[in-house]
């Protein structure tokens, strides 16, 4: 468990001998308050370097990779990408089938023709391009970045196997060969004690180390039953010893002082992050909460915008990032999340989608030099049969090894395949 006293104090000295003085201009309206905004000027320029930073390695590549074909295959409500190159070479993602059955047409009629004939190996500046090309970015957040997630994980699979590199080998160097998972349970409106049991149970089938709840009743609406997290936190803690991790998800429940109360709350029974206290878009409300509180304060996964998190990890209201690959476009653009904080000393912890997000969560997490200790994981996608010759894909005292296959390190069932069907306009 992290020791709070020292944490709190040694970040607010970094703060107050660091950042002082007001540049209000480089801060959402939201997060302008009637005081001076402190000094941040050399702090968002040493950010704004960093962002300047290629993340994918280009020069793994020698001849361009021109791509023919990009399509978006169905089979029911599941999706698949595929990509090809004029040389013929092939890469493959899973989407996240939840929002692209909502988006799909903003994968075939925005995205999808802007990279037909391009250069594989400037995806990362096509990445930025696309995002202007037709007006896309007024479809930011999940209509636009999880179609263009789901083509980045195609593109990176198939650079990969054609520089015989795994995805993470593309976007850094190979800090975790495993990956540290935590248990986390998503109900909410039942008893504390059929979460405890629940828990339970998946905490004895997985031997994580750790485990993560949720707490409020999610974005504001009233907690059911009525005092249910003042009962649960110290009961977790009481049931699972101090020996276990625990991580509190509120999911913007909370305004600004009962945050500040549950936080409390928390640092008294020894949690070791507080997730998302209020609404995700309240960023001075979450800079409040991180200012009155030692407990670390985490957050991100439904953050759209770079500018954003630049301002969230410049004014310590984050000290745990917290990006989707697929919510938040994918993993390069993620990367570049992870090396702001990685700056300030913070750490990232990658939010998971359900599916195979898991795949690409812990080949992205595998290339942080700042990576927390543990990680999510909500369950494999057991519908596809895929085969990986580097890893079992599964949780074993608590950890999954990170393919070491090029691209993915996953393929699908050439059979299996058969059954979709490429997604017209």
């Amino acid at each position: 468990m992290l020791n709070y006293k020292k944490m709190y104090t040694s970040r607010r000295k970094f703060i107050s001998t660091s950042l002082a003085g007001g540049l209000a201009a480089s801060l959402p309206i939201s997060a302008i308050g009637s005081e001076p905004a402190p000094d941040r000027a050399q702090t968002y320029a040493q950010l704004d370097e960093i962002l300047k930073k290629p993340v994918l390695k280009r020069a793994l590549f020698n001849a361009p990779i021109i791509i023919e074909s990009l399509d978006l295959l169905r089979y029911k409500d599941s999706f698949l990408c595929r990509v090809r190159s004029k040389d013929g070479a092939e890469g493959w993602s899973f989407a996240n089938d939840g929002p692209m059955k909502t988006f799909y047409p903003v994968f075939t009629n925005r995205l999808q023709p802007y990279f037909i004939g391009k250069d594989a190996r400037d995806f990362e500046a096509l990445q930025e391009e696309v995002y202007v090309y037709q007006s896309n970015y007024k479809f930011q957040s999940l209509a636009l970045w999880v179609p263009l997630a789901t083509i980045e994980f195609a593109i990176l699979d198939m650079l990969g196997r054609i520089a015989g590199k795994s995805m993470g080998q593309l976007i850094g160097e190979i800090h975790h060969p495993t990956v540290n998972f935590y248990q986390a349970n998503s109900e909410r409106d039942i008893a504390g004690e059929d979460v405890l049991k629940h828990l339970q149970e998946e905490v004895a089938s997985s031997k994580t180390k750790a485990l993560k709840f949720k707490v409020g009743g999610r974005m504001s609406h009233p907690e059911f039953p009525v005092g249910r997290s003042d009962k649960l936190i110290p009961l977790m803690r009481k049931t699972f010893g101090d020996k276990m991790h625990l991580f509190a998800d509120s999911n913007g429940s909370y305004d600004a002082a009962e945050a500040i109360r549950i936080g409390k709350l928390l640092q008294e029974y020894k949690y070791d992050f507080f997730e998302e206290p209020v609404p995700f878009d309240w960023y001075e409300e979450t800079k409040q909460v991180a200012d009155a509180l030692a407990i670390p304060i985490s957050g991100g996964e439904q953050e759209a915008s770079m500018h954003n998190f630049r301002w969230l990890i410049a004014n310590d209201a984050l000290q745990i990032v917290q990006p989707d690959v697929y919510y938040f476009g994918g993993m390069i653009r993620s990367m570049r999340v992870a090396r702001m904080a990685a700056l300030l000393g913070k750490k990232c912890t990658p939010h998971i989608s359900d599916g195979f997000g898991y795949l690409y969560m812990i080949h992205f997490v595998s290339a942080l030099s700042n990576a927390g200790e543990f990680h999510e994981f909500k369950g494999d996608n057991k519908k596809i049969p895929v085969e990986c010759k580097t890893s079992s894909l599964k949780i074993a005292d608590g950890a999954m090894k990170v393919p070491t296959g090029p691209g993915s390190g996953v393929d699908v069932d050439p059979d299996y395949l058969k059954r979709y069907q490429i997604v017209s306009k």
